[in-house]
Formats: structure tokens, sequence, C-alpha cells
């Protein structure tokens, strides 16, 4: 449905008590985990810059009470839904048809737009929501007058693709119409996600490159205890969420079936949404390799990964960014279906000398996966060079450009504000 303007009751914004600035995120979140890190990475970022101000991030992620936040920050869940590997859409939980867990979650966000009263909206990656879900609020908080700030990653897809999809959906006419800023978490001389879309310059001025968002190493609560490779060099494997990961973690488990003499031993992490029976399968297999061990699920992986000498992983961006945050030697696998997101972020920064890409044959049908070609790759990404040595400038400031960024709206509470732009308009 084309984005269009509704007459909404509650649209106006009624007087009030002043009060500290006020955050909203909302989380694309239907597949993986990767929308809802960034998220929490951006709330953390911005409470720690401006202790007085309240975030909450609206989530259909089943797994967000998992992780931790700052004073500060806060989640609302709605109904999940969740995206199948071939691109459809389905409720995560409930037993109803997509149009009424849409329609609940809609109601849901209106709602939350209308009693928390954000002085800031901050939309990850879906310009008008799942399905326009966010039609409601966003019309509500542009009445308001709230900043209304698209955040992107780096990259989306193929120009081509995403033009079809946005022009269909009614994204298009949003990005002129209801936003006042474009941030892009990354660089734009790494990639440009928006170029080819028609009608650039309506929207083009909005347009802001942060950087990447650099992760630190939180405090581990309880104490953890990680399997006995870990007290020593080893390789992570990581497929993010574990939902599409399968493949990469067969193949490297098959490396070290078919090359006992690859040097560094492996903690392979499934993630949360690897289903139960490849789970079990790979456990078995891994249980009779001495050099291999696994976890479940590790909602504080970047512990893991500041421990790890070097990192397998898929193209996702939450990983890319930890990679480079950790300055770890990398081998990506990514992902061709249904995007081709990972494959393109990973090739670009293979050039760039960040991080080794290899090609998961099978993805394409073009063969099967040879284990002594992923052993191959494990025997010399010790020896790689990390990602710092690439010397990319600014390459991991986004989390304060976003900071600085969005300071006007943030540095002082709404009735400083307030007074100082009636001074302004008198003097």
């Amino acid at each position: 449905m084309p984005y269009n303007v509704v007459d909404l009751a509650g649209a106006e914004r009624a007087p009030r008590s002043p009060h500290a600035p006020r955050v909203l995120i909302y989380s694309h979140d239907t597949f993986g985990l990767g929308h809802i890190r960034r998220c929490r990475a951006i709330a953390n970022s911005l409470v720690a810059s401006y202790p007085h101000i309240s975030v909450i991030i609206v989530s259909g992620s089943s797994v967000i009470s998992s992780f931790q936040f700052g004073d500060g920050v806060d989640y609302v869940r709605i109904p999940g839904v969740e995206k199948q590997s071939d691109g459809r859409y389905g409720p995560h939980h409930l037993n109803l048809d997509l149009n009424d867990t849409i329609r609940i979650r809609t109601d849901l966000i209106k709602q939350l737009a209308l009693s928390f009263d954000p002085d800031v909206f901050i939309v990850d990656k879906e310009p008008i929501g799942l399905r326009g879900e966010l039609v409601p609020a966003l019309d509500i908080l542009r009445r308001r007058g709230a900043r209304i700030v698209l955040g992107l990653r780096d990259v989306l897809d193929e120009p081509e693709k995403l033009n079809e999809e946005w022009r269909n959906s009614g994204a298009l006419e949003a990005l002129n119409q209801i936003y006042d800023d474009i941030f892009v978490y990354g660089l734009e001389s790494v990639y440009q996600p928006l170029v080819g879309l028609p009608n650039q310059h309506l929207f083009a001025d909005k347009i802001r490159y942060t950087g990447y968002l650099k992760r630190a190493v939180p405090s581990p609560m309880p104490p953890n205890r990680y399997p006995r490779i870990t007290k020593g060099p080893f390789i992570l494997v990581t497929p993010g969420g574990g939902g599409d990961g399968a493949g990469v973690i067969d193949w490297v488990i098959s490396a070290y079936e078919a090359d006992p003499t690859i040097a560094l031993p492996a903690l392979i992490v499934f993630g949360p949404f690897m289903s139960r029976e490849r789970r079990k399968e790979f456990a078995e297999r891994i249980a009779r390799i001495p050099k291999l061990e696994s976890l479940g699920f590790e909602p504080r992986l970047e512990l893991l990964m500041n421990r790890a000498h070097c990192v397998v992983a898929m193209g996702g961006y939450n990983t890319f960014c930890e990679v480079l945050s950790f300055d770890k030697p990398a081998l990506i696998v990514p992902r061709v279906k249904p995007r081709l997101e990972q494959a393109i972020r990973a090739e670009r920064a293979d050039e760039l000398k960040l991080i080794t890409v290899l090609h998961d044959p099978s993805q394409n049908g073009d063969a099967e996966r040879d284990p002594l070609v992923m052993a191959a790759a494990l025997h010399a990404l010790p020896r790689r060079t990390p990602p710092s040595q690439a010397f990319v400038p600014s390459l991991l400031d986004g989390l304060p450009a976003i900071s600085r960024a969005l300071a006007d709206n943030l540095s002082m509470p709404i009735r400083g504000r307030l007074l100082a732009q009636s001074a302004a308009i008198t003097s």
C-alpha cells in the first residue's frame, strides 16, 4: 500500500509536564538477531552520552529479554513475525493469520507513540515498517513535531530489487514526505545503499553516513564458564541467529573431519534460531572431534569475539561490526538468499582488505562444498592481518556520530529547549 498521511484523532500533542527527552526506536526484527542488536547498541550509546534521556525499543524479537540494556533503556515486545527462508512472513507464535498479527502490532505501536510521545523516533531499515505497520505512528509523531530518523545498515540489497520493493510498498514516498534524516550506519566510500533509487534529489540532502557501529566488551553477568578451548587461541564460528547458518557450520565441521592437522581449535556457537534437529546432529559430530566444542546461544557474543584469535562467520551487519571492533582476522561465508546483502558487503570488505570472503558453492547449486577448501582457509586464517591494518579512516565512528547528530534534540530537557526557542523568537 502506498504511503498516505492519515487523519488521526490524538495526533496533536497534548499539554504535558516538561520532561527529559525521549527516544523511541523501532526494531525491524523478522529474522535473526541483527536488527535488535543494532538497535540495542544505538540505545545504549545514546543513554551513555545523554544519561538523562529515556529510550524505548519496540520489537517483536523473541529473545530481546536475553540482552543487557543500559540504565534509561527499556523495551516493549509486540507479537513476533518471522521471515521464512523463501522471504515470506508469518506469525512467530500466535495462531492468527498474518493480517491480524500486523493489525495488532500496528495498534500497539500507535498507542506507544501516543503515550510515550518521543522527541526522536528512530526507525530501523523499513521506512513504513513491516506491511505499513508504522504509518499511523509516523503520522502522529510527524504532527507532534518529533524528529523522525530512518537508520539503514550499509547494504540493503541489489539496487533493482530495493527499488521494486520500496516502490511497491510506498516507502519511497515516505523518504521525502516523512523523514527528517536518513542515517546510513556505514561509510560512503564502502557502499552507498540508496544509489539507484529514483528521485534522489528529494532526499539526498537528508543522508548522513555515520560510520560503522563500534561494539564494546560487556560485563559478564553472571560470571561465564566457557568451554576449555577458550583458554588458549581458538577460532570462533558464529552463524549469528543460526536460522540460516547450518551450511557454514556443516562446512567447518567437515573441514576438521577431513583434515585433523588444522592448528587452532574452534568453538561453534549455534545461535537461538537453529533447529533442534540440526543442533543435535552437529553436536554429535562435534563430540567426536577433539578440536571442536560448541555452545547453544550466547547473548554476550562480544565476550567470545574478544577472546577469539580469529572468526568464521556469515556476512551479517552486526557480526561485521564486531569483527571490525575487536580487530579479528575473519573468514566470511555470506548467504545469497533471499537477499544479496551479505555477499555485497563481504565482497566489498574483501576488496578493502578488511576480511577474507569464501563463497559457498552449494548456495547457487554450482557444486558441493569441498571440506578441503574450507580446511585450507582455516589454515590460512590465523596468519591473516587484522582489519585495522587496512587503515580505512572513520571506519567505526558510527555511535558517536549518531549522538552528535541528535544533540539538538537530546542535550537538554524539553523545558530548556522551549525557553531557548521562545527567547530566540522574541529577540
